[in-house]
């Protein structure tokens, strides 16, 4: 996937995910956004795999790919993990960081919820840089 084409599918998904904001507004449970989201995703054409297993390899082993999961990713491409929370905060960009990088994709969006005006709450992360 071109950066270009990458760029328009993050909007998408974050258009999408402000119609799903506006509809179900602040101070829902994590799990409800996923599942509208899921929805609204798929409704659009796209394709959305929920609760995604992230393998962890240790020298050449594998210590985990149970415990990490990642929350949406769309088109295979994008990692979405979702929050509903007082405010965003550094682990969970790292945590998402994380996610691109253990599972190998180039881009990810970090979305909370939780907030009055969702656009506040949404960080786009790049190869490990916030953009």
């Amino acid at each position: 996937m071109t950066e270009t084409e990458l760029n328009e599918l993050t909007e998408k998904i974050i258009g999408i995910a402000i119609e799903v904001h506006k509809e179900l507004g602040p101070g829902l449970l994590e799990k409800v956004y996923q599942r509208c989201l899921k929805i609204a995703l798929e409704e659009k054409g796209l394709q959305v795999d929920s609760e995604v297993p992230v393998e962890v390899i240790f020298h050449g082993k594998k210590v985990a790919d149970e415990a990490l999961r990642i929350d949406l990713l769309v088109e295979n491409q994008v990692v979405l993990e979702l929050k509903s929370a007082a405010k965003l905060t550094e682990l969970y960009q790292k945590q998402l960081g994380t996610y691109l990088k253990l599972a190998n994709k180039p881009c990810g969006l970090l979305i909370n919820f939780n907030e009055v005006l969702l656009k506040n709450g949404i960080k786009r992360v790049i190869n490990g840089y916030l953009k």
